[in-house]
């Protein structure tokens, strides 16, 4: 069986606890390793100019993220909900600010991340099959709609999909590992380790990179009121997320430079297929384009499930969208939810298919948005902190507040260096725009009439 069978005596008309840890593994470790850990090594190699601090770099990212996860330990164990960091920004803010992250969420940060994904999907689906001019847009377009049936289907069917997707796509990145550390020869040309150090602010881009491929271990907090043995179950899930998948990087990195070589991975445009090829031949290298394309499947579906759980918090808090928070008690899916995200990601399909590249144009407008409402979701632990300072905490991030401050100053880092990147883009305008139509939306509905029940169902799981 893929889930628990332990939700005896749960509600019957909200998220149950079905999920085995090992199924939220799986969920966040599939969100996280997409098409991120094949384009980024090269780029931050280039940037750091140095192995030694190429590899430290990726490390470090492991570290970060670990401090985030514990921060949202804390948050996800004392108010489980299928809201997620939505849900802790209404308890900390009030629901007009976290009214806009759902909105966020809805239309630009989940979906947005379902189309770039999706397009990425796209572009080596079509290296196979060519579906005319718009062909990475049509396979990018086939795969949410398939997606969001299987997501549709059952929780059951969803993460018995994710677990099956997230081994191949683990499997696959420990052949790369045993392809640099084992089988190819050391790279001709010695690496330097730490031998000249990086000009200044040079280390801090290429923690840009790193920080968005290991993008996506918050996730987790959306399946928090799902995962059985209790409320301190989400730390076991976020820190084995976080553990896996620091390893993993480190690892493939590692690989990479022993059989590339510092000047060769900085170069390189496909690095694991280079590698691969260079180990096993030149059909092996090939194949690795299949992986690809099997590795960012199993991000977006992971993506998927987690993000329909926003929208359904949203549906619960505010009437005039009630029809996103029907839960389908059978199937333990939020369906309205899903079909409505679905139909969005359809939209920026479209909208990044007249632009030059889809990917690119995803990443412009999503990645400030999404920074900027995880610098608020560290300063929430803060709030609730002294607001709820009697409630039972069943885990503590440690040293706060050093923990959560930490956390915060890398989120606001990388606000700032996403909002740098769409200016000279000429792209800022599209972020401005979308969270203007937000506030209007959220006027609109503010007038339609008064929340009904507690934030988010209060402590409901």
């Amino acid at each position: 069986m893929p889930v628990s069978e332990a939700s005896a005596g749960q509600p019957q008309d909200g998220p149950r606890a079905l999920l085995r840890r090992r199924d939220a593994v799986a969920i966040v470790v599939g969100i996280v390793i997409g098409a991120g850990i094949f384009r980024t090594p090269p780029l931050v190699a280039q940037i750091a100019g140095d192995g030694g601090w190429a590899l430290a770099a990726w490390i470090a990212g492991g570290v970060i993220s670990l401090i985030g996860a514990l921060c949202y330990a804390e948050l996800a164990a004392t108010y489980p909900h299928a809201g997620g960091d939505y849900h802790f920004l209404t308890r900390a803010f009030g629901r007009d600010v976290s009214f806009l992250y759902g909105w966020a969420r809805a239309t630009v940060i989940n979906t947005g991340s379902i189309a770039l994904l999706a397009f990425v999907f796209g572009d080596y689906a079509t290296r196979l099959v060519d579906l005319g001019p718009r062909s990475s847009a049509l396979w990018a377009a086939l795969l949410v709609v398939a997606l969001t049936l299987v997501n549709v289907a059952s929780l059951a069917v969803s993460s018995r999909t994710q677990n099956w997707l997230t081994a191949f796509e683990v499997a696959g990145l420990v052949v790369i590992v045993v392809a640099g550390l084992v089988v190819a020869p050391a790279a001709p040309g010695a690496t330097s380790w730490f031998a000249s150090t990086p000009a200044s602010g040079a280390l801090g881009f290429a923690m840009v990179f790193v920080l968005l491929t290991y993008g996506g271990w918050n996730e987790a907090a959306y399946v928090s009121a799902e995962v059985a043995g209790g409320r301190r179950a989400i730390l076991a899930t976020l820190v084995v997320s976080v553990l896996v998948l620091t390893a993993l990087y480190v690892a493939v990195n590692a690989a990479l430079l022993h059989g590339l070589g510092q000047s060769a991975l900085a170069a390189s445009k496909a690095a694991p297929a280079d590698l691969v090829a260079r180990a096993f031949g030149a059909r092996a290298g090939e194949a690795l384009a299949a992986f690809v394309a099997v590795a960012t499947l199993t991000s977006i579906n992971a993506t998927m499930l987690v993000g329909a759980r926003s929208n359904y918090a949203l549906g619960r808090d505010w009437p005039a969208l009630r029809l996103l928070g029907g839960w389908n008690a059978a199937r333990g899916t939020p369906t309205q939810a899903f079909l409505l995200q679905g139909g969005l990601a359809l939209a920026l399909i479209g909208f990044g298919a007249l632009e030059k590249d889809g990917f690119e144009a995803m990443v412009e407008f999503t990645a400030p948005v999404f920074w900027g409402f995880l610098t608020l979701v560290g300063a929430a632990l803060f709030v609730l902190r002294v607001r709820d300072r009697d409630t039972p905490r069943p885990f503590r991030v440690p040293l706060y507040p050093v923990t959560p401050l930490v956390f915060m100053a890398v989120c606001a880092f990388l606000f700032y260096s996403s909002v740098s990147y769409a200016a000279s883009r000429n792209a800022l305008h599209v972020c401005v725009l979308v969270m203007a139509v937000g506030a209007a939306a959220w006027a609109v509905t503010r007038l339609r009439g008064s929340r009904s029940g507690s934030s988010g169902q209060g402590s409901d799981p």
